[in-house]
C-alpha cells in the first residue's frame, strides 16, 4: 500500500533512478563516439571535395598559362614574319632605322653610365 512504499527503504527507492543513471551514463559514450565518427566521416568527405576542387583549379592554372604562352609564341611568330617581309620590301630602309635605334640605344646606355659615375 501507500504507507508500504513510504516505509519501502530509501534504497530501494533510488535503485531504479540509480539503474537509469547508469544506463544512460552507459550509452553516453557510445552516442558521443558515434557522432565523432559521423564528424571524421563529414571532415573527410569535405577534405576529399576541397583536394578535387584544388585539383581542378589548378589544372584550369596550368591549361590557362598553356594557352597563354601559345598565344604569345603565336604573336611572336607573326610579329617576326611581318619584320622579315619588310625587310626584304624595303631593305635599305630597314637598315637605316635598325642604325638609327640602335644609335639611340647607345646614347640611353652611355648617358646612363655617366650618371652612375658621378653619383
Amino acid at each position: 500500500m501507500l504507507i508500504d512504499k513510504v516505509t519501502e527503504s530509501p534504497n530501494n527507492l533510488a535503485d531504479p533512478a540509480m539503474w537509469s543513471a547508469q544506463r544512460m551514463a552507459n550509452q553516453a559514450p557510445d552516442g558521443l563516439a558515434g557522432e565523432l565518427q559521423d564528424v571524421r566521416q563529414q571532415a573527410a568527405q569535405l577534405l576529399n571535395r576541397t583536394a578535387e576542387q584544388a585539383s581542378v583549379l589548378a589544372q584550369r592554372g596550368v591549361d590557362a598559362v598553356r594557352e597563354g604562352s601559345r598565344q604569345v609564341r603565336d604573336q611572336a611568330l607573326r610579329a617576326s614574319d611581318g619584320t622579315l617581309h619588310y625587310v626584304r620590301e624595303a631593305p635599305l630602309k630597314s637598315m637605316l632605322i635598325a642604325a638609327a635605334i640602335g644609335a639611340a640605344l647607345m646614347a640611353l646606355v652611355s648617358l646612363k653610365g655617366g650618371s652612375r659615375q658621378r653619383s
